[in-house]
């Protein structure tokens, strides 16, 4: 074998794995610059740092994406919206709970009175026995004026009316006029 053929052979053999690696490199380059493009809208809407971070990593391709993922922001859009769902939720069970207003404790919704400081924390409606909050000044469930007791409003109706004159039939004789008296011939 002569020495020519074999540096043509070594040639060729390093033209495909130079070519094999060019390739690589490229595939690689563009692989990283389409995933930060995703990673950047995933976690921005703001087209001028999804630009910034695609120039970065575009130039320099290993440092630049180190940079990006140190720079970048920690959650996506999509946890966003998860943990503000998870707070609001959060904040709803919160506001809901029923606490009472002297000791700050947590309270049964069907309590009248806290069980460790014993502050009032609901009334019974005087009409319907519907269990109301102590600010409430109408029952949502009778409608009737939660301030007056049952027995004033009673008293306050208006009195029934006067009974209708009786006129009564007459029931004896004598009490017959004489024109209406049955003749007796």
């Amino acid at each position: 074998m002569d020495i020519g053929g074999l540096s043509n052979t070594i040639g060729t053999v390093l033209q495909v794995l130079v070519a094999t690696c060019g390739a690589f490199l490229l595939a690689f380059w563009l692989a990283i610059v389409i995933w930060t493009w995703r990673d950047i809208r995933s976690r921005s809407r703001d087209i001028f740092a999804a630009i910034l971070a695609i120039v970065l990593v575009a130039i320099f391709p290993v440092i630049g994406l180190l940079l990006y993922i140190l720079l970048r922001p920690k959650e996506t859009l999509a946890e966003a919206y998860d943990r503000a769902l998870e707070e609001e939720a959060l904040l709803r069970s919160m506001e809901e709970q029923l606490v009472c207003p002297n000791c700050q404790r947590a309270v049964d919704k069907h309590w009248r009175f806290c069980a460790y400081c014993h502050t009032p924390i609901k009334k019974d409606c005087a009409h319907c026995g519907e269990l109301l909050e102590l600010g409430w000044s109408m029952c949502p469930y009778c409608g009737n004026d939660t301030d007056v007791p049952a027995m004033q409003v009673q008293s306050q109706s208006p009195p029934p009316p006067p009974p209708a004159p009786r006129i009564s039939a007459p029931t004896t004789v004598a009490e017959l006029p004489v024109a209406d008296l049955p003749d007796n011939d």
